[in-house]
């Protein structure tokens, strides 16, 4: 059955049809919209921060640096430094925007690709909005202009880093945040690059930094010294040391260039164990596999200077003349650390408890205690003078830290250690020595965790069990029980 439709006078007819133009002319430019988005995602702006476990504001997404060239004037009397980056990076996403780190300090201008951007500040983050979008895969060049007065960071330990001035010029320190306070960059441990970095200071100091010195010139009062860094390198181990020092280059007996730089007034009591890095490096290089990069040294300045010695790549930082044992401990981490770096800062224990397990290894092999005296010491309580630092160890895990405040403390170091020699008991020498080349050879240059540690050494010795060591000894709380 149906029923006829009723007449409707034209007029209306027509004014209906006037009012629908409209509305449908916006649908149809929304429907298209749609469907030219369709299977596409759209520019978006690059994380603020990659949520690390202990630094989650730290580095920023949607994007991997490539390289720095970082082109530095610094005048110590004022403590100013006027600087320019030039960050080359391939974008991971579409981007609209992306952050930098910078703590402090004056940004004058920002582009991209050579066109102006613009950009903001909210904290340590530097957001760029360049003027056209970059595609995923995309390389692109922001280049920072900036200056200021670069200050010092305090981390959660108390500690001091960024960067020191000191009595004749001053000294950066990344480890963990620092490298922000003298210029912008994707400051994580997950982003590695190379770099150039050329520096001009007042004639008569010196700067030095990472890497081989490529060209030194002075010019109307100010030297400026420029160096390269070959080698993907964390910016938290970049350096830059301004002074007077007394430099010597070198090499080893098989060709590696060495190149040190001291505060004159710690020559003579740094010179006799200064004098061991080519036999530290000829030890290293027979128990760790060949060495990573393509110079080595050390920085010694005076002790006020800094609190802590530092692993800062190619050449380590010492307050003061270090003893046999810090040499070794901070040029192990070029293997362990600054090779093979950590995917975040909750992975600390492979930097610190392999290079505290290379003084072990150093001691038990020219004439010292053996690593199982040291174990069994640590165990006992016998070890440090004062009771409390040997119930420190205990404190928490090496494998989960309890706090950003925490991952430079003795778990990290002495029960990271305890852990390698648990795993040394189980498989033997032979093996051991093997897994001591072998990860630093698969994770060359890169960044690992500690679940990819526990599952090569699982997949080297694939007939042991390991969950007994992993479970009390690198992610129990509290003290293991009598080994």
């Amino acid at each position: 059955m149906s029923r006829s439709a009723p007449v409707v006078p034209a007029t209306a007819v027509v004014r209906a049809v006037v009012r629908a133009v409209p509305r449908a002319a916006a649908l149809l430019a929304f429907v298209l919209t749609l469907s030219a988005c369709a299977g596409c995602d759209a520019a978006k702006s690059g994380a603020t921060g990659l949520r690390d476990p202990y630094f989650p504001k730290m580095g920023n997404g949607g994007y991997d640096v490539t390289h720095y060239g970082l082109t530095l004037d610094y005048d110590p009397d004022g403590n100013h430094l006027r600087g320019t980056a030039v960050i080359t990076a391939r974008a991971t996403q579409d981007l609209d925007a992306f952050d930098l780190d910078l703590k402090g300090l004056h940004v004058k201008s920002v582009t991209v690709e050579g066109t102006k951007a613009r950009w903001d500040r909210a904290g340590q983050e530097l957001t760029v909005h360049p003027k056209g979008d970059l595609d995923k895969g995309e390389t692109f060049r922001t280049t920072v202009r900036y200056s200021g007065s670069p200050g010092t960071i305090t981390d959660p330990d108390g500690s001091e880093e960024g960067w020191l001035r000191t009595g004749d010029g001053a000294l950066a320190l990344g480890e963990p945040t620092g490298s922000m306070a003298w210029y912008p960059g994707n400051h994580h441990p997950s982003d590695k690059a190379t770099y150039d970095l050329a520096v001009t200071v007042p004639e008569g100091l010196q700067a030095v930094s990472n890497g081989e010195l490529k060209n030194e010139s002075t010019r109307k009062g100010h030297t400026t010294f420029a160096w390269h860094t070959a080698e993907p390198m964390a910016s938290y181990v970049t350096t830059l040391a301004i002074g007077t020092y007394r430099t010597e280059a070198s090499t080893t007996d098989g060709g590696l260039p060495v190149y040190v730089a001291v505060d004159p007034s710690q020559a003579k009591p740094s010179r006799k164990v200064l004098a061991k890095i080519p036999e530290v490096m000829t030890w290293a290089e027979e128990t760790f596999g060949p060495y990573p990069f393509s110079s080595t040294g050390a920085i010694v300045d005076r002790p006020d200077d800094a609190e802590y010695a530092l692993e800062t790549q190619n050449r380590p930082v010492f307050p003061g003349a270090p003893d046999t044992e810090t040499l070794v401990h901070e040029l192990a981490h070029q293997w362990y650390g600054n090779s093979v770096t950590p995917r975040t800062w909750r992975d600390m224990w492979l930097n610190e408890g392999f290079a505290t397990y290379a003084e072990w290894l150093w001691q038990e092999e020219h004439g010292g205690e053996t690593a199982q005296e040291i174990f069994d010491a640590l165990y006992d309580g016998d070890y440090y003078q004062d009771r409390t630092d040997d119930e420190d160890i205990w404190s928490f895990p090496p494998g989960k830290p309890s706090g950003a405040a925490h991952i430079s403390d003795s778990p990290v170091y002495e029960r990271g250690a305890m852990v390698l020699h648990k795993i040394r008991q189980k498989v033997g020498d032979d093996t051991f020595r093997e897994l001591l080349r072998g990860w630093a050879t698969a994770h060359r240059h890169a960044n690992a965790d500690t679940d990819e540690f526990t599952a090569y050494v699982e997949k080297l010795a694939p007939d042991e069990d390991f969950d007994g060591i992993w479970d009390e000894w690198l992610y129990g709380e509290g003290k293991p029980a009598k080994p």
